[in-house]
């Protein structure tokens, strides 16, 4: 009697992988879900193991030669996440396959939101597996043609992932990084998956923590906003004040700088009104100290400035005089407001003039308006600024969340938005 172990993602598949190497007298003796090993196995869903016996061995048939298929031509990410294995139906009992994604070190609290990209993340590891995976039969004769299979399906694997990234405007200088730095990680014979989630690993730590605003560790702390015009800048700042004084229960006080446009200035006064905290339009950076002291007791004072073109100096040279006037005053921080739908050399421009000026961290708006986020991996590699929140839309304060690195990850490899 033969006795054999044979796995597949569902009982039907691995049933017609034994029937397939031991003919259809086989007979089920066990059905069990095992786990995935390996790296970020809780990404990728369980499999499910049969034991067959047979009561005597079958007579062997030379297997029909198969022409492999051609490697896949470069697509739309998005129609290669969608694909999904064709099963052959098997009349077998049926076992409840476990799909539960257990949450790993990297998840945010935030599950439920990310179930859907979650879901394409494995959809593109499915696809992977259709286009790479080989048998396992006559691994002893097959050497050197598994050792050039191996290769080949690297290099496809590779091509895939460099492909998603584009798609999502990554710089190709960083996307070419990125890629060297997993073919030098690669070790002989690993499979692709580890190659997958390796990727993913490592462009989460490109990210980097994402730097949330915090209380000062001592008295009030003052948080500058600055950016180019027409990026939502006002907008976020009600946002976060929203945040800070209605959940948070902080006290919180808002000026502008923007004497340029009227129209600025008056919507921050509408959201103050409509949060009940102070507002004060700023016209000197003397004006600065006597806020300083007048909002002594309060946890954040957070300060719009003027938008305009990173190319006026004038109008550079004012905003750098008010963002040093508290050096060494009060605890204070800077964030760069930029738009996700602006062009990569245009960010480029606006994120060199701001350095000149002082440190910052990044805020990234309007992320409901593209569908590519690689600028946001772009700038994060181009400045080395943290990146702190996002947005997604005009409604305040709902629309606003702390940058999420893993789910920005799976989008860039081939994941679909929420």
């Amino acid at each position: 009697m033969i006795i054999k172990k044979f796995q597949g993602k569902t009982e039907a598949e691995a049933v017609e992988n034994a029937k397939k190497e031991l003919g259809s007298a086989v007979v089920i003796m066990n059905v069990r879900s095992i786990k995935r090993k390996g790296l970020f196995s809780f990404l990728l869903p369980q499999l499910t193991e049969v034991t067959v016996a047979l009561e005597e061995e079958p007579e062997r048939i030379a297997a029909p030669v198969v022409k492999k298929a051609d490697p896949p031509q470069p697509s739309a990410i998005a129609e290669m996440v969608s694909a999904e294995p064709a099963v052959e139906k098997a009349v077998v009992p049926v076992v409840k396959e476990d799909t539960e994604n257990k949450p790993g070190p990297f998840f945010s609290d935030e599950k439920q939101k990310e179930n859907a990209i979650e879901e394409k993340l494995d959809s593109l590891h499915t696809l992977l597996e259709q286009q790479l995976q080989k048998s396992d039969e006559n691994k002893e004769d097959q050497k050197e043609d598994e050792k050039e299979e191996e290769t080949s399906e690297m290099e496809r694997f590779i091509k895939l992932l460099y492909n998603a990234m584009m798609d999502n405007e990554v710089n190709e200088h960083y996307a070419n990084q990125i890629i060297d730095e997993i073919e030098k990680s690669n070790k002989p014979n690993m499979p692709f998956d580890y190659a997958l989630t390796n990727t993913y690993q490592k462009m989460i730590l490109k990210f980097g923590k994402p730097a949330e605003i915090v209380p000062a560790k001592k008295g009030i702390k003052m948080v500058f906003f600055v950016g180019p015009t027409g990026v939502g800048k006002t907008t976020t700042i009600a946002k976060i004040a929203s945040k800070f004084s209605v959940e948070g229960g902080k006290k919180v006080a808002l000026l502008t700088t923007d004497t340029y446009r009227i129209a600025a200035a008056e919507q921050l006064r509408t959201y103050a009104n409509i949060l009940e905290v102070p507002f004060r339009v700023i016209y000197a950076a003397e004006e600065v100290d006597q806020a300083l002291i007048d909002f002594k007791d309060y946890d954040f004072i957070l300060v719009d400035t003027a938008g305009h073109s990173h190319q006026n100096e004038v109008q550079r040279e004012a905003m750098g005089t008010f963002i040093h006037s508290v050096d060494g005053k009060v605890e204070h921080e800077v964030f760069l407001v930029l738009s996700a739908t602006t062009k990569y050399r245009d960010l480029l421009s606006i994120a060199d003039t701001y350095s000149a000026m002082t440190d910052y961290k990044l805020i990234f708006t309007k992320l409901d308006e593209t569908t590519t986020l690689g600028n946001l991996l772009n700038l994060r590699l181009y400045t080395n600024a943290s990146l702190s929140y996002v947005t997604c839309g005009q409604n305040v304060p709902d629309d606003i969340e702390i940058f999420n690195p893993q789910k920005t990850v799976k989008q860039l490899l081939g994941g679909k938005k929420n």
